[in-house]
C-alpha cells in the first residue's frame, strides 16, 4: 500500500509541476485606409532573437480575418523562456514596434499595438476558431 502511495505522489506531483501555464501576449496590427502595417519587423525580431539566444521556444499564432482591411492579430508566446531572456524578449518586441509606430505615415498607414497587459493563457487559445500557426511568408 505504501508503494502505491509513493507512485502516485511522484506521478502526480511530476504532472502538477511539469505543466507550466503558458501564456501569449496579444498583438493588434490595425488599419487606417491601405490595410495593415507589415509584421516583418516583429518576425524579424523573433527570428533574430531565437538565432541570438539559441531557443526554439518563441511560439507565433495568427488570427486572420478581424475587418474588412486585413486586421489581424498575432499570439506571442515565450512563457518557456527563461526569466531573464524573457524579460528580454518582451522589452526588444517592445521597442521594435515602437520603432515601427513611429515610422509610419500618420495619414494612411495602420498601427501595430503590443498588449503585454493582457496575458491571453494558451487554454484560451483553443477557443478561437480561425487560429493558425504562423508561419513567415518568402
Amino acid at each position: 500500500m505504501k508503494k502505491v502511495i509513493v507512485i502516485f505522489g511522484v506521478f502526480s506531483s511530476a504532472v502538477l509541476f511539469g505543466q507550466k501555464s503558458e501564456e501569449f501576449v496579444k498583438i493588434n496590427y490595425n488599419s487606417i485606409c491601405c490595410g495593415t502595417p507589415s509584421v516583418d519587423p516583429v518576425i524579424n525580431y523573433i527570428e533574430n532573437f531565437k538565432k541570438s539566444n539559441n531557443t526554439k521556444k518563441v511560439e507565433v499564432y495568427k488570427q486572420p480575418g478581424l475587418g474588412r482591411e486585413g486586421e489581424f492579430r498575432l499570439y506571442v508566446g515565450a512563457s518557456c523562456l527563461p526569466k531573464a531572456k524573457k524579460s528580454k524578449f518582451w522589452n526588444g518586441l517592445e521597442s521594435t514596434i515602437n520603432a515601427q509606430n513611429k515610422s509610419r505615415n500618420t495619414g494612411s498607414d495602420g498601427m501595430v499595438e503590443l498588449l503585454l497587459s493582457e496575458p491571453v493563457k494558451k487554454e484560451s487559445l483553443k477557443e478561437i476558431n480561425n487560429l493558425i500557426l504562423y508561419k513567415k511568408e518568402k
